[in-house]
């Protein structure tokens, strides 16, 4: 059994995986200082980490940036190498974690296959703009970062905005300058997200580089053929929320089925919350109406990209019959093609498989004994706008869930459960309230709060007119 499997893979970590993280550590430090004044503990660091990648394309190069900045020369290139040797180091971690749980899933994964080139976005002075202020952020380091210097961003990512190919890199500055401004003045922050601000660092800087921004070339074409969803995954911020839908794809043409995602986003403000958040998605009709229902959809010709997801258009689904996502995972998860990762994802966080779990037994510290080994359970990650509650995982038998890597161990996210309600066998979904919530109890608070979403547009409509 399934549970069986996944107890095998929690029995210790590939070897090296420790070592490498231990050398992207000295690094992250090396940052919240600053490459401008390295310690002598923080300079071996950065060696370090060059020696690891010596015998590798990007060993001469990290090799000489560590020693010019141990030596207190910083330039563009310097950094940028160092960037691509951090990246490379997680990329070799991630492998050997996602080929490990491959393994013991019985998981066939498709290869990368590089996409074509295709010029690069006119747009050299903004990624150089952004490339400079991200160098001033690593000579700084963070305990230096003021509200000055995030300021510096904002014309750059002003400007990044507009342009439809440049978006991506333009969110994620102007996230990385958000969570940077709520800090400010750092040096006096007593704890700070070393690693998810280097990794932030690491990533814009990368795609600021001249063609390091994807693309539509990223397109393996376009599919027709049934998506039979297993669960949504929720992303939740207070100005944005995406709804992460995982499923597999029985294409028309006979080809073998393969896992895939899609996702949708849209822009909120912090005041909109649990299941209203579904009432933002209501340009989505065919994909809330196949979650909530628990159907499958027909999709013609929707762009699917190398990585796996596929581009949603509304427009080209069509709601289907009614289908069982257990009975899916039990009988088309195992043969299912999985995606290839592509180089920039390759990152232990973004590790997230879907799995079917079977055969445990919930226990009282919030894990599940797999008989053999105990998976954590991530109830943390649990939706505020669905219905399934920690409660109702406690009490499965069975659970659809994104197996992850985070913290140095593997977690199991729960989609969907199936579990005993007044000795009835329920299923109960993260996607269950996509079409509005179904428990009394929540309708009744929803009508005393009233409409959030309604309101704000009747608002926002009325500034318009004026």
């Amino acid at each position: 059994m399934l549970g069986v499997q996944l107890a095998e893979l929690l029995d210790g970590v590939p070897p090296g995986v420790g070592e490498a993280l231990d050398l992207v550590t000295g690094f992250d430090d090396a940052l919240v200082h600053g490459f401008a004044r390295l310690s002598e503990e923080r300079a071996t660091a950065l060696t370090s980490l060059a020696g690891a990648l010596s015998a590798t394309p990007l060993g001469g190069r990290v090799g000489e940036a560590a020693g010019k900045l141990a030596a207190g020369s910083v330039a563009e290139e310097h950094l940028t190498a160092l960037a691509g040797g951090r990246a490379a180091l997680f990329g070799a971690v991630h492998d050997a974690l996602l080929a490990r749980l491959d393994a013991a899933l019985g998981r066939v994964r498709a290869s990368w296959e590089e996409p074509p080139a295709t010029p690069a976005p006119a747009a050299d002075n903004l990624l150089s703009g952004c490339r400079s202020w991200l160098g001033e952020l690593a000579i700084t380091g963070w305990r230096g970062v003021d509200h000055d210097l995030v300021s510096a961003s904002s014309q750059t990512i002003e400007a990044l905005l507009p342009e439809p190919g440049l978006r991506r890199l333009a969110v994620l500055l102007d996230g990385l300058a958000a969570e940077l401004r709520a800090s400010c003045p750092v040096g006096t922050v007593e704890r700070l997200p070393a690693r998810r601000w280097a990794d932030l660092w690491t990533r814009a800087l990368l795609l600021s580089q001249a063609g390091g921004l994807p693309g539509a070339s990223e397109s393996a074409g376009v599919v027709s053929g049934r998506l039979l969803i297993l669960g949504v995954d929720v992303h939740e911020h207070g100005t944005a929320v995406q709804m992460q839908v995982h499923g597999i794809l029985e294409p028309a043409d006979g080809a073998p089925s393969r896992l895939v995602r899609t996702s949708v986003a849209v822009a909120k403000v912090d005041t909109i919350v649990g299941p209203a958040l579904w009432r933002l998605l209501d340009g989505y009709p065919a994909l809330l109406g196949a979650l909530a229902g628990r159907r499958g959809l027909d999709v013609t010709d929707l762009p699917l990209l190398g990585s796996g997801d596929l581009v949603w258009h509304d427009d080209r689904a069509r709601v289907g019959e009614p289908v069982d996502p257990f009975a899916t995972a039990r009988l088309q998860l195992v043969g299912a093609l999985a995606p290839a990762v592509s180089p920039l994802d390759r990152h232990p966080v973004r590790i997230a498989e879907p799995v079917l779990v079977e055969g445990y037994r919930a226990t009282a510290d919030g894990t599940l004994d797999l008989g053999g080994g105990t998976l954590a359970v991530d109830v943390d990650r649990l939706p505020a706008c669905g219905p399934l509650t920690p409660k109702l995982v406690a009490s499965s038998s069975a659970c659809i869930g994104l197996v992850r890597w985070d913290g140095g161990r593997w977690l199991l996210q729960p989609l969907a459960v199936q579990t005993t309600v007044k000795r009835q066998t329920v299923e109960v979904h993260t996607g269950d309230w996509a079409l509005g919530p179904t428990d009394p109890k929540v309708v009744k608070a929803e009508a005393r709060a009233g409409d959030a979403v309604a309101v704000l547009r009747e608002r926002a409509g009325r500034l318009l007119r004026r």
